[in-house]
């Protein structure tokens, strides 16, 4: 199992990356990597509530890790402190050993100038999951987060 983390200062307040961060309406925009697109199938965004994503990918190459195309997950909301963390846990729905496994993400949110740091730590990545292609993934979906939210 593996850690990652990514970072990324936004232009915009605390409330509204954290508001951004928890809007069923954005999720399917920003939390997706390039070349996939998402289907919000659940979110519900208190502590204890669930969420169930899929994200398919455009190339017909590319394969998933639930289905051929696709990889869905569900997970739920362990931890919500207001403009300041999030904390979910989420796991890949699969067959897979080496993509099972209960995943953790914090997002952290800091003051820094105008704007907001955000700090997202990613523990417990399956062993089929390379960390370089997840920092990736996240790396794109925070660069979506960044325009959705400094355009308002």
């Amino acid at each position: 199992m593996s850690t990652t983390h990514s970072a990324r200062y936004i232009n915009a307040p605390r409330a509204r990356v954290y508001a951004t961060l928890l809007d069923p309406g954005a999720i399917a925009t920003w939390k997706v990597p390039d070349g996939m697109t998402a289907v919000v199938h659940r979110f519900e965004p208190v502590e204890g509530g669930t969420l169930r994503i899929s994200l398919t990918y455009h190339e017909a190459t590319s394969k998933g890790k639930t289905s051929a195309h696709t990889d869905t997950y569900h997970g739920r909301f362990v931890t919500l402190i207001p403009n300041e963390r999030i904390v979910e846990i989420d796991e890949f729905e699969t067959a897979d050993p080496a993509l099972q496994g209960a995943m953790t993400i914090t997002i952290t949110l800091t003051d820094s100038g105008p704007g907001t740091q955000l700090t997202a730590v990613h523990e417990g990545l399956p062993p089929a999951v390379r960390p370089a292609d997840n920092e990736l993934g996240w790396s794109m979906a925070l660069a979506k987060l960044a325009g959705l939210v400094e355009a308002k």
